[in-house]
């Protein structure tokens, strides 16, 4: 069977020129984004009824998923450790004259879109016609800040083509998230607590408590909106509500034909990791605020210099095979947006920030083929992170080797963690498998 290629080839890009919702799942993975405090699948921001996976991580916040087994040995895990899919900041949902946009139900007359590798954005352009006979475009830019890592932003802007409308828009930030592989289908989190002020709104949310020896998360989620006709600030025009687990901010606004009504949406997306959970609620209004001051553009033109910086050190050129530069770069590209170095209570999930197979855990996966990588590529401090990841956890792993009857210090390193305890689903794999010890070492 002859497939068309999903992607056109390029140097710099990785470009989906007409849109393929039976595979749509595959390029949610293929142009997701990250800075190595958090991630996220390519989802569109507004609403989309077709297969979809929502993702949207945040680097070290888990949930100890109760393993799911017919059977039990000795040493055999009570848990897999998952990366949560965590509250979503990027949703937009678009009413045109009563309509929700939703591209599984519209006609396509042309889409496009782009991840580019070099300044590390992900663009969408496409013109699609609504059930009520009116064509909008939707042009949109979203980054996660290399520079400001706690930050995102959007910029998203629907243009009505063929007539007059009214246009609301509802920005939201949506806690109601869970994982497709979640052991039980339950939902890991908890609402603690939505709130707005004048900066904009915040989302506090806790992973739910276990009798796991695994500390609880606490994440704060943030969104300030800025609404925009023609390039003119519009205020006044929005109202804040909750719907559910949802705070949204929601603004009507009456277009004429050609109008482009523009939303600048930043978020912050913070943790307890970091900060303590009784502020934790102001600390976001704070980094949110900040984001505001510094603006789009120049948020945007920080984190495209900081990855110029980044391809200054790593970047590798194919002369003569386009297909195999971008190849290249597209690794390149997944392993620095995955990790940075900065933290060394962080690792490399499997899948990065792409989706939740592996659990987002950590695996041998990284001292055998990702190590190697940043010590060429990267200042030595990123490389050292890693080595103290694994210094940090070796209590642990001489734990794991007691409970198969080993003693006098003997250390087998876990196949999967996120703490230094053995987390993986399969036995055979978990305690026969021991080739992780050699790749560590």
């Amino acid at each position: 069977m002859n497939v068309s290629p999903l992607f056109d080839v390029h140097e710099w890009q990785i470009v989906e020129s007409q849109f393929d919702a039976t595979r749509h799942k595959i390029a949610e993975s293929i142009f997701s984004i990250g800075n190595g405090h958090m991630g996220q699948r390519a989802n569109f921001e507004e609403a989309y009824s077709g297969k979809t996976l929502p993702g949207n991580y945040v680097g070290g916040v888990f949930y100890p998923d109760k393993t799911r087994v017919g059977w039990w040995k000795n040493g055999y895990p009570d848990y897999f450790a998952k990366v949560l899919n965590a509250p979503n900041w990027i949703g937009i949902h678009v009413y045109v004259n009563g309509e929700l946009c939703d591209l599984a139900k519209a006609i396509i007359h042309s889409f496009k879109r782009v991840l580019h590798m070099k300044e590390g954005t992900l663009y969408r352009k496409c013109e699609i016609e609504l059930s009520n006979s009116i064509r909008i475009q939707i042009e949109s830019t979203r980054f996660i800040s290399m520079h400001a890592v706690e930050v995102g932003a959007i910029e998203y802007i629907v243009t009505p083509l063929n007539t007059d409308c009214t246009i609301r828009i509802e920005s939201f930030i949506d806690a109601d998230v869970h994982n497709e592989d979640a052991n039980y289908n339950e939902q890991f989190w908890e609402s603690i607590s939505q709130s707005h002020s004048v900066v904009g709104a915040v989302s506090v949310d806790r992973t739910k408590k276990t009798i796991y020896d695994v500390p609880q998360f606490t994440v704060a989620t943030a969104m300030n909106n800025q609404w925009y006709v023609n390039n003119k600030k519009q205020s006044g025009i929005s109202a804040f509500s909750k719907q559910g687990l949802r705070i949204i901010e929601t603004a009507s606004i009456d277009c004429k034909k050609h109008d482009a009504l523009k939303i600048i949406k930043l978020a912050a997306q913070i943790s307890s990791l970091n900060y303590a959970e009784s502020g934790i609620q102001k600390s976001a209004y704070l980094v949110l605020e900040h984001a505001v001051q510094i603006g789009f553009k120049q948020l945007l033109k920080n984190h495209i210099q900081t990855w110029a910086e980044k391809w200054k050190l790593c970047d590798i050129t194919i002369k003569g095979d386009t297909k195999a530069q971008q190849g290249i770069r597209f690794n390149i590209f997944q392993l620095q947006q995955t990790y940075t170095g900065a933290d060394s209570r962080l690792n490399i999930g499997p899948k990065g920030f792409t989706g939740e197979k592996y659990g987002g855990s950590t695996y041998w996966d990284t001292e055998a083929f990702c190590l190697p990588f940043y010590l060429a590529t990267s200042p030595e401090s990123v490389a050292k992170q890693l080595l103290l990841y694994r210094y940090k956890q070796l209590d642990r792993a001489i734990a794991n080797a007691q409970k198969l009857g080993f003693s006098n210090g003997a250390a087998l390193y876990p196949m999967v963690t996120m703490t230094g305890d053995e987390c993986h689903n399969e036995w055979e794999i978990t305690f026969e498998e021991i080739h992780r010890n050699g790749a560590i070492m």
